[in-house]
């Protein structure tokens, strides 16, 4: 095992302890870090990654979570619940791949760095290899920044920064629910339908518009018939003179 791979692990640990509620806290005011954890849904709930993105293989139906926020004992889950059939659901499933549904919650304006906004919470059907981890179906969906073995900025949010401590934090007991915004699937090899043509149009026919009919070749072709003919009277006409 290599240093970083070893390095990977024991931060991850580290942090299931601290954001799970598992770490001993002192009776002082609490102290934090503003990062992006990483989740899984299930059961009706989401619940901290005990393992890194890099070695969770999620199977097929799963749902996938990362939230931005400034958290401390409590974890601050997605604001928003791992609807697998709302966020799949129009996405087919394909032979030999496996749809995993991701949630990437960018949190409050204030859990962000200062002067950043933070942008929607977005739903992803990911259509994907069976043995794909948590961190190819992310990178599938928006650009990664990694720093130090951590994930540091998805989407471009935010721009800098990586699990920068945070003195004297202020969690809210809840989080306002949101909804997401559902993009495309992404990997999905599926053609959607053909849109339909309608076959009873009421709209009339413009001054340009002669029912379909190729008038211009029509007319460029009686043009040359025309010219030919007239060549050929005229070679005629030299031959009976002479």
């Amino acid at each position: 095992m290599t240093a970083k791979w070893t390095k990977r692990l024991v931060l991850t640990f580290l942090a299931g302890l601290l954001f799970a509620g598992t770490a001993a806290t002192t009776a002082q005011a609490e102290d934090g870090y503003r990062f992006w954890g990483y989740y899984q849904y299930s059961g009706g709930q989401w619940a901290f990654a005990q393992k890194g993105s890099e070695v969770v293989v999620p199977a097929d139906g799963s749902v996938e979570g990362w939230r931005y926020a400034v958290g401390g004992v409590k974890p601050r889950v997605p604001r928003a619940a791992g609807d697998f059939a709302t966020i799949c659901g129009a996405t087919p499933a394909e032979a030999g791949k496996k749809r995993v549904a991701l949630v990437i919650d960018p949190g409050t304006p204030a859990d962000s760095p200062s002067g950043e906004a933070p942008p929607p919470a977005t739903g992803t059907c990911v259509v994907t290899d069976p043995k794909a981890t948590g961190a190819r179906i992310l990178a599938a969906v928006k650009p990664v920044r990694i720093e130090k073995g951590l994930t540091c900025g998805i989407g471009g949010y935010p721009a800098k920064g990586c699990g920068d401590p945070v003195k004297d934090i202020k969690v809210p007991a809840s989080d306002e629910q949101v909804k997401l915004e559902i993009g495309p699937a992404v990997g999905s090899t599926a053609t959607p339908s053909p849109a339909a043509v309608p076959t009873n149009s009421n709209q009339a026919p413009t001054a340009d518009d002669d029912s379909g009919t190729p008038w211009t070749g029509i007319i460029i072709a009686a043009l040359v018939v025309a010219l030919l003919a007239g060549g050929g009277l005229v070679l005629s006409r030299r031959r009976s003179g002479s």
